[in-house]
């Protein structure tokens, strides 16, 4: 037994987990079960503004882009129910823009997937995440449309043009970025 006061299943806040990417969702919501919190999950923003209304969690983790209501709706949602409920951001197609206002929101943080159940853990505790303490930083904006570029380029099967059109950018702008070098971090 160590030395530092024992957390009890009671004393976790609650979790609620919402994203559309049910395997995704049901993984992580299983982790955090495996840590001893309590979990509810939602498909949607509509549902997860019911389970809120039902009983309201400490905590909740929001996928950004969902069909229907989006992850910044539904954080607005959340907060008129309940102010206090601590509610962090999760996407695949992150930009600065969204993050910015996912704060200004009221989020108190924003993480791109994927993103472990302990990274998770550690920004809603308020704690540094491995990614911070094994000393890597934080993408730069570059880095993260270069990044954002290939998961749209791989979402498109290669197809540049399909790729440029989703991208909302010229096909040979988007050819000339892919023949730079990655960004470094």
């Amino acid at each position: 037994m160590s030395t530092t006061t024992e957390v009890t299943k009671e004393s976790l806040p609650s979790i609620l987990l919402v994203d559309d990417d049910e395997v995704l969702r049901e993984r992580l919501a299983q982790a955090m079960r495996d840590r001893g919190y309590e979990v509810r999950t939602a498909g949607s923003g509509e549902e997860a503004l019911r389970e809120a209304a039902r009983d309201s969690p400490e905590m909740a983790v929001l996928d950004l882009k969902m069909p229907g209501m989006n992850g910044i709706e539904l954080l607005r949602g959340l907060r008129q129910h309940d102010p206090a409920t601590r509610v962090l951001m999760l996407t695949g197609y992150g930009s600065i823009a969204t993050a910015v206002e996912a704060v200004k929101e009221g989020a108190i943080g924003y993480l791109p997937k994927p993103a472990d159940a302990d990274e998770i853990l550690a920004e809603l505790n308020g704690r540094d995440t491995s990614a911070r303490k094994s000393g890597q930083e934080t993408p730069s904006l570059a880095r993260a449309e270069w990044e954002h570029i290939q998961r749209v380029l791989t979402d498109c099967n290669n197809n540049i043009s399909e790729a440029a059109r989703r991208l909302g950018i010229h096909r040979r702008s988007l050819q000339r970025k892919l023949h730079k070098y990655p960004p470094l971090r």
